[in-house]
């Protein structure tokens, strides 16, 4: 009797002692289907790890972490997943429908499944290009509904994990203020750089072709300026449109313009290495149109005008060279294609 009790302790220990290595980690495998990638990541502040792919595109990794709302990545899109050590995760995704597809499945599946289901929402709530056209009034109006709506989503979830649904209501306010701040920005340009004005300008701002371009060159043509670092991926995302644009517009009255703000700062502390850089990825990626480099980056009179914050910025400007957008539509959308035949 008495060796069948140390038995049985000796075997509800090993139980606990599994349990609890169990729990120090979680469990994080999947399958990718149309897999792009040889390996994947899981990251977030202070944290990244890398996890193999295989070639039939399944992976497995334990992570020990702690709690919070991690971003899986492929290196070129990304989904929030939350992780908990003791979870044990299982996704499936296609990366042809990134976030449509995104499934989990296994001991806490519920917390991911609804940031994915949270992700889809707020991309259809947040979605809407008319917020640019509405004046103070409508933009408290519009971003007082949003939040409401948004708030009343995460409140439906009655199942999800507290902390997860407290750290997404402090986001929705962070969010909030900052599209107020950025269209709240944008009502200044647009009272401040209004339709019909006389353009900033620019002189002698060196073109990657030899010599030097003035804005008062180009004189007599409609003029699409867009602003850029060699740094930015937003701006590098823009490329292929740029130049699909430029292609459908060749012989048309529209100047192309590409101004990069490269400086020190983000060079090493050289204005010759970002100089370099930006004349390397001109001729690496062969930009089309009028490639000019800013003197000054950020602090350049031009960028200063036009109040200029953040990349990519495109500014349109007619042939009299009066404003017709200080924050024109990018490439990539179809309402640049509108305002350029409207010119023309």
């Amino acid at each position: 009797m008495k060796k069948i009790l140390i038995l049985l302790c000796a075997i509800t220990i090993l139980a606990c002692t599994e349990e609890k290595k169990m729990n120090d980690y979680v469990t994080f495998s999947g399958k990718i289907t149309n897999n792009k990638t040889d390996t994947i990541r899981i990251a977030k502040r202070g944290f990244s790890k890398a996890i193999p792919v295989n070639a039939d595109g399944t992976f497995s990794d334990t992570l020990k972490v702690a709690p919070g709302i991690y971003y899986f990545s492929d290196s070129n899109e990304s989904s929030p997943v939350f992780l908990r050590n003791g979870y044990e995760l299982d996704m499936t995704i296609n990366t042809e429908e990134f976030d449509e597809s995104i499934k989990y499945e296994g001991l806490g599946a519920e917390q991911s499944n609804y940031l994915a289901e949270k992700s889809l929402f707020e991309e259809k709530l947040f979605g809407d290009d008319d917020m640019a056209d509405l004046d103070e009034t409508g933009l408290e109006t519009k971003v007082a509904t949003l939040k409401k709506e948004a708030m009343a989503f995460i409140d439906s979830k009655k199942d999800i994990d507290t902390m997860l649904t407290r750290i997404n209501k402090e986001d929705l306010d962070g969010m909030m203020k900052s599209m107020k701040g950025y269209y709240g920005e944008m009502l200044a340009l647009k009272r401040d750089l209004p339709l019909g004005k006389a353009s900033p300008t620019f002189n002698d701002f060196e073109n990657f072709k030899g010599g030097t371009t003035s804005l008062s060159d180009l004189k007599g043509k409609n003029v699409y300026v867009d602003v850029w670092a060699t740094w930015c991926g937003p701006c590098k995302a823009e490329i292929p449109s740029l130049k699909k644009l430029e292609h459908d517009y060749a012989g048309k009255n529209i100047a192309f313009v590409s101004m990069s703000i490269d400086d020190d700062r983000s060079h090493g502390g050289s204005w010759d290495q970002a100089k370099a850089d930006w004349k390397e990825m001109v001729a690496d990626k062969d930009l089309g149109g009028i490639q000019i480099y800013a003197p000054k980056g950020w602090q350049t009179q031009f960028v200063r005008d036009y109040k200029i914050n953040g990349i990519p910025r495109f500014i349109l400007i007619d042939a009299e060279g009066k404003i017709v957008d200080a924050n024109a539509p990018r490439p990539s959308s179809d309402k640049i294609r509108v305002a350029l035949d409207g010119l023309l």
